[in-house]
């Protein structure tokens, strides 16, 4: 099995270390690690539009960066601090994902930092 690791040493809020990957790919799976609103070491000001903006920008990032796309994506999971924002996050979460929809899962949470949303997924391709 082959396994590829890209950005092991992630910095949190404040600048502190985190022991995480940002992603691992494995014999043509890529698992991204949950993304916030994060740019610079902070989270981005701003309610739940900004923030998914931005989460889902981290996300395609990390998926380029590793050679996949958008398409490539077979399941997501979602955290939203607030049940009320659904409806919001859903119009926004569809204008990137509206013509290659992955599995999804969501659900309310209590975060980690003070963000508005956290998106993981695992993405797929086949690897010549």
């Amino acid at each position: 099995m082959s396994i590829k690791r890209y950005g092991t040493v992630q910095t949190g809020a404040g600048g502190k270390p985190l022991p995480f990957a940002r992603a691992v790919e494995a014999d043509g799976w890529l698992y991204v690690s949950g993304q916030v609103a994060m740019e610079n070491g902070e989270i981005i000001e701003g309610n739940i539009i900004p923030q998914t903006h931005k989460t889902i920008a981290n996300l395609i990032a990390i998926l380029h960066e590793a050679g996949y796309g958008v398409e490539d994506i077979v399941r997501v999971g979602v955290w939203l601090d607030d049940p009320r924002d659904f409806w919001t996050f859903n119009k926004i979460y569809q204008e990137y994902f509206g013509e290659h929809p992955p599995a999804r899962a969501c659900v309310q949470s209590s975060m980690m930092v003070d963000c508005k949303v956290e998106i993981d997924c695992v993405a797929y391709k086949k690897k010549d």
